[in-house]
């Protein structure tokens, strides 16, 4: 059984990509995302080349962090 909604086949809404957006900024794990918005780790990096969005995570010093 996944753990993931059935989302699978569905066309990705403008507040999924949206929340895509927002998540990566924030650094989150592709895993956690994926996660959030119901969708695979394939899906969610295929959406963000295809937007254009980095999921590299950017370097923060642990210290900084509020």
């Amino acid at each position: 059984m996944s753990k993931y909604k059935r989302n699978a086949g569905t066309k990705w809404t403008p507040a999924q990509e949206r929340q895509l957006k927002k998540l990566a900024e924030e650094n989150t794990p592709t895993s956690v995302i994926g996660f959030k918005i119901g969708r695979s780790e394939n899906a969610i990096r295929s959406k963000a080349s295809e937007l254009k969005v980095s999921l590299k995570p950017t370097n923060q010093s642990p210290y900084n962090r509020g």
